[in-house]
């Protein structure tokens, strides 16, 4: 299909970007890889008056080791974020998580950051980031603040960022042991996961389980209750609200979370 109309602005800097923001409102809407937007257009689900390009603001793509956290900037591709160094040794999570992302066109084009905003609840890397406790950098003209990425989702496609916000970077505290895994099932391998799941130190987060990325809270507490993993796994769909579609049902998508979590804790185990 064809997008409806739209007026276009590449954008030079990140005050440019945030100036147009401010001056279009809820009628324009931000264009980083465009994976996730322009097929949304396409379909006529957003219908945004004007696009604001980022594409040129290279200097928002980076991986840098701070200290306590790496952080990472919010136009990096996948492919960086698979590649980067820095990640493969401090959280090897997000590394392998980005290479699991779509196919090599998907990777060299799409971003960490738009991934995130999209908000999209089928989507890896949001998942990982719960796991990870990420804090995400926002900047807008009122200034620049930190939110845990535990508030940042809102509802399907729905984010607390302010239509004239931008999101700039993210910050992952770096792990305290090598416990970790990532598992999808998918019906091809490009497709989105009809359910997935990350687990870090015993924090846990399910892909495609309700209306935006959440964490397994029933099988993170039963973890520090001392369960074993396999009993702790059996609590992976409570508090969920897996659709039921033509992809697989609800009681599918609920029987999937807990092979995929029992899965993720057992491999996890095996690394710390």
């Amino acid at each position: 299909m064809i997008p409806s109309s739209f007026s276009y602005q590449r954008a030079g800097s990140i005050e440019e970007a945030l100036s147009l923001a401010s001056e279009h409102g809820d009628d324009a809407k931000f264009l980083a890889g465009g994976h996730s937007l322009l097929p949304l257009m396409k379909l006529r689900l957003a219908a945004p008056e004007v696009i604001i390009d980022l594409g040129g603001l290279h200097d928002l793509s980076y991986v840098n080791d701070e200290g306590p956290y790496v952080a990472i900037g919010a136009l990096t591709r996948h492919h960086d974020v698979e590649h980067s160094e820095v990640l493969a040794r401090q959280v090897p999570l997000l590394a392998y998580a980005a290479g699991q992302v779509g196919d090599p066109q998907i990777r060299h084009r799409g971003t960490i950051g738009g991934s995130v905003v999209h908000a999209d609840p089928a989507s890896d890397l949001p998942a990982v980031l719960l796991a990870l406790d990420a804090t995400l950098i926002a900047r807008g003209a009122g200034g620049t603040r930190e939110i845990p990425i535990g508030e940042f989702f809102q509802g399907l496609f729905e984010t607390v960022l302010e239509p004239d916000e931008l999101l700039t970077e993210i910050r992952v505290p770096k792990p305290t042991s090598g416990a970790w895994s990532f598992q999808k099932f998918t019906q091809r391998a490009i497709d989105w996961a009809i359910v997935g799941c990350a687990v870090q130190d015993g924090h846990v987060a399910l892909v495609n389980m309700g209306g935006t990325p959440l964490r397994a809270a029933g099988v993170e507490a039963a973890l520090a209750g001392g369960a074993s993993s396999a009993d702790a796994a059996a609590h992976a769909a409570e508090g969920t609200s897996a659709a039921d579609d033509i992809r697989a049902t609800r009681a599918y998508r609920e029987h999937l979370a807990r092979v995929l979590v029992a899965r993720a804790l057992a491999e996890a185990s095996s690394r710390s």
